[in-house]
């Protein structure tokens, strides 16, 4: 990551204007040696094979001491990454054996030295350098003049130049010589970590918060690091002092990177990329990609960022289904966005169009120029496979596969197998692409389609026929439903099992020709409207069409009834938000006190939850039955003159009661009813 010195003294220091790191311009790395030493650097990387250790046959080099320095090396003016420079110091190990025996001499440096005045003492020297993920070996030829050689003292030292490594990382070092004499010597450092800038998300929104001084005056910059061409600047301002910048989670990309620098001249910049692994960046990448086809055969993938994807080319026909992947491949690794591909083919057509999928999930569809070239034809596509010796073959693609021409298959290409190798032969498909192995057609198939009409005519009237014959044999149950007389159910909304009876009574009554009205199927009209405007207008609509209100008495029924007699309208409130019995009393009462109500009413109450007594007597004006016990007479009153014969009014009566009885059961168990088993109020009617 590209680190200016200014933010490594923040993260060195509290004194950002002391230090300056040192710039190595270029890639390479490099040795030195200090004064009287002779070094040189192995071009590449070795392999780190310490080895066992082995006694020095007389005074040899050895590492004695590893010292390391952060500089910045620049691959342009702007363009730096953390390094570290290590300097290895040498000292002679061990003693002369014989010291006027040139020749042993000679093997610890040069054997072909023969003046000990002349000779010199060479080590190769190791250097492992680890720092996650990143591990080197690197090995330095140095020599030192035999002048120089006094056992046990310092030679001088030796510098590499350098390793890269990031802000943060734990750095560790090793050093031996290649025989190796002694024990590695070893170093482990922690890099400094950057206290300026943090990313941290909280909710649909991310925080950069920047640490600096009140007094640094500083460049900010939002941009997309685009790997295909230039970065693309989405946001720059100057600032001063600490700041903490929210964006929202919809602006995160894969490639947005943070770019910060002081605002002094000719300093350095650096960037950071902290959402390559984000998967909301990831998504917002595919919501915003855009994939174009371009007249004649060129297609683009429009994006922010660079794309890991692989594209094809599909066929995809008029009568929906998948669309069928197609040879020749387009390019997938790292499809190029923003930037125009050419197709493959031959021709255009319709049907074909370019799918672009990541990690096996399709992401974008877009077919061939559908502006320009139409809606998708019917047409059917040929693969041609080309043999030795002028060999063919052909088959049609199908969503069952590719159905080879004349085989015995069910499908329609098999069955026109014959005249789709006629319209090949004589000129009448395009073709598409082909290479020295395959080829693509397509093949008109307007002319078999017209040539079956006859047929498809002849299903239509046998399907009107069809259709008039079940028209007649339901003439008289259509006629039933037309006389289906209305019935509008209200009730007091106890407690949520009472209301499951009442809904089980509704959904019985639907069943016979009957269409019932009931606020519990009518809860979005009724917080719309209100109760009180919802029940006069299901009651206008149902006395308008010679139905009949029907009013379920519960013990929170008849206590609304009596609290209504005695105190009036002040006692006509809703007492919930759809309690539509509670709002219909200052309609229904007047009704019954000045006797409109026969013929219009009907009521009910359901056994073991109230006596028949209880109903108040004001609606004894009109028939009030107990459920399910006297249900024939209730559905018979129900359906008025229309009521079937006796015997069929009882099968339904049997019907509506075992739909009603479980729910009826689950009300008398619950605890805490008041109709409840040992409550004393079981109807003994």
């Amino acid at each position: 990551m590209p680190v200016p010195w200014f933010l490594l003294s923040l993260a060195l220091g509290r004194s950002p204007m002391v230090l300056s790191l040192e710039k190595l311009m270029g890639p390479q790395d490099t040795a030195r040696c200090s004064p009287g030493l002779s070094c040189h650097l192995w071009d590449g990387d070795v392999l780190c094979l310490p080895g066992s250790i082995v006694s020095a046959p007389g005074p040899v080099l050895v590492p004695t001491r590893l010292q390391t320095e952060l500089v910045l090396r620049c691959h342009q003016e702007t363009d730096c990454d953390l390094c570290v420079r290590v300097a290895i110091h040498l000292a002679v190990h061990g003693h002369w054996k014989e010291p006027k025996d040139e020749a042993k001499f000679g093997r610890a440096a040069d054997p072909e030295l023969e003046e000990p005045v002349n000779a010199f003492l060479q080590a190769q020297v190791v250097l492992s350098f680890q720092a996650y993920p990143t591990a080197r070996c690197v090995l330095l030829e140095v020599q030192v003049p035999a002048a120089l050689v006094q056992p046990g003292q310092s030679v001088g030292s030796v510098v590499f130049d350098c390793f890269e490594a990031a802000l943060g990382a734990e750095v560790r070092l090793w050093s031996y010589t290649q025989p190796r004499y002694q024990k590695e010597l070893n170093l482990t450092q922690q890099l400094p970590a950057l206290p300026w800038l943090s990313v941290s998300a909280d909710g649909d929104d991310v925080h950069l918060v920047l640490d600096v001084s009140e007094e640094q005056h500083f460049g900010l910059s939002l941009y997309w690091n685009q790997i295909q061409g230039p970065t693309k600047p989405w946001w720059h301002k100057n600032l001063t002092g600490p700041r903490n910048i929210t964006l929202n989670h919809t602006d995160l990309f894969p490639c947005l990177c943070i770019q910060v620098w002081p605002l002094e001249p000719d300093s350095v910049r650096t960037s950071i990329c902290p959402f390559t692994e984000d998967p909301r960046a990831h998504r917002n990448l595919w919501r915003a990609a855009r994939l174009r086809l371009l007249p004649p055969r060129g297609w683009q993938l429009n994006a922010p960022c660079s794309l890991l994807a692989e594209a094809t080319l599909c066929w995809q026909a008029p009568g929906g289904g998948p669309c069928q992947s197609l040879v020749p491949p387009l390019s997938w690794a790292n499809v190029t966005v923003n930037k125009t591909l050419e197709l493959p083919l031959l021709n255009a057509h319709p049907n074909l169009c370019v799918q672009v999928s990541s990690w096996e999930k399709l992401q974008l569809q877009q077919c061939l120029w559908a502006d320009s070239l139409g809606a998708l034809k019917d047409d059917m596509l040929l693969v041609e496979t080309r043999g030795p010796q002028d060999n063919r073959s052909l088959c049609a693609l199908e969503p069952s596969g590719c159905t080879p021409l004349l085989s015995r298959a069910s499908t329609r290409a098999a069955r026109l197998g014959e005249e789709l190798l006629q319209d090949l032969q004589s000129g009448q498909c395009l073709q598409l692409w082909e290479d020295d192995l395959r080829a693509l057609w397509a093949c008109p198939m307007d002319k078999y389609v017209h040539q079956r009409w006859a047929l498809v005519w002849l299903a239509c009237l046998l399907l009107a026929s069809v259709l008039f014959l079940l028209f007649l044999f339901k003439k008289d149950h259509v006629k039933a439903a037309a006389r289906a007389r209305a019935a509008l159910l209200l009730y007091s909304a106890e407690d949520s099992g009472f209301e499951r009876l009442v809904g089980a009574l509704a959904s019985a009554l639907c069943q016979l020709p009957l269409r019932v009205a009931v606020d519990l199927w009518s809860r979005r009209e009724l917080s719309a409207q209100g109760p009180l405007a919802w029940f006069h207008a299901q009651r206008r609509q149902t006395l308008q069409e010679g139905g009949v209100v029907v009013l379920l008495f519960s013990p929170g029924a008849v206590a609304l009834c009596h609290e209504w007699l005695q105190d009036g309208a002040s006692a006509s409130a809703p007492h919930g938000p759809h309690d539509a019995f509670a709002a219909s009393l200052s309609c229904v009462l007047p009704d019954f006190l000045q006797g409109r109500a026969p013929g219009r009413y009907v009521g009910a109450y359901f056994d073991g939850l109230l006596h028949s007594e209880a109903v108040p007597a004001l609606f004894r004006s009109v028939p009030v039955f107990s459920l399910p016990s006297q249900l024939p007479d209730f559905l018979g009153t129900l359906q008025g003159p229309g009521a079937p014969r006796p015997g069929r009014l009882g099968q339904r009566a049997k019907q509506v009661s075992r739909a009603l009885q479980p729910a009826l059961d689950q009300v008398l168990k619950a605890p805490g009813n008041p109709g409840g088993p040992g409550d004393g109020t079981r109807d003994g009617t």
